[in-house]
């Protein structure tokens, strides 16, 4: 699978059964990249796409489920904001990080270090967001 999610400076992802902050920019870029792929996100999730609920629920790639990480096949997106991933590590093949560059509260970190078990940094893009002056994309592989 391919996992996306947003983390703060110390990879914080939620303060408080939160997110910690969300970028209506993001959210397109994210939509842009998942199109004509299978998309999966929890219910959670979905709340923050609720511009594009119409589109979401005509489509029949997305998916909204609760063990939307136990279901998603090799190539499906999964966007994660309120779940550990640690153990579904084996079924990523790719990691894209969406970082604030900001620090945020937070009670709750993903849960996959990178580095110790080795993905390797391929790429990395700032942009633009419509609340953020600068949001970095990265991207990771084994």
């Amino acid at each position: 699978m391919i996992l996306i999610t947003c983390v703060d400076n110390n990879m914080g992802m939620l303060f408080n059964h939160r997110r910690q902050s969300q970028d209506r920019t993001l959210r397109e870029r994210i939509l842009k990249s998942a199109s004509g792929k299978i998309f999966w996100m929890n219910h959670y999730s979905k709340k923050q796409f609720k511009d594009s609920e119409n589109y979401i629920n005509n489509s029949q790639n997305y998916n909204i489920d609760e063990n939307f990480l136990s279901k998603a096949a090799c190539n499906d997106i999964c966007f994660v904001e309120d779940c550990s991933v640690a153990a579904f590590e084996q079924k990523i093949k790719k990691i894209i990080l969406y970082k604030w560059n900001r620090d945020y509260p937070a009670d709750f970190y993903f849960d996959i270090p990178l580095s110790e078990h080795g993905w390797k940094l391929i790429s990395s893009e700032d942009f633009v967001g419509s609340s953020h002056d600068k949001i970095t994309e990265e991207i990771y592989v084994k």
